[in-house]
């Protein structure tokens, strides 16, 4: 990977950030709210792999070395 973004590939990357922090905001607030356990298992499971994903996205703004 380049050391730097491209200033079209930093708003990419900054539009899916928003994105995935949204989906992780819905999720959070519908597990509150679900009665079905398997349903509350989905969206546990979901908040788990959306936080990484915000976590990699992040990392592509703020990490300006090399990531393997």
């Amino acid at each position: 990977m380049t050391k730097f973004l491209g200033m079209h590939e930093a708003l990419e990357v900054h539009e899916l950030l928003t994105f995935k922090t949204l989906c992780l905001t819905k999720a959070t607030t519908m597990s509150a709210l679900a009665q079905d356990e398997e349903l509350k298992a989905i969206l546990a499971s979901d908040v788990t792999t959306g936080t990484e994903h915000i976590k990699q996205l992040q990392q592509f703004l703020t990490n300006r070395e090399d990531v393997q």
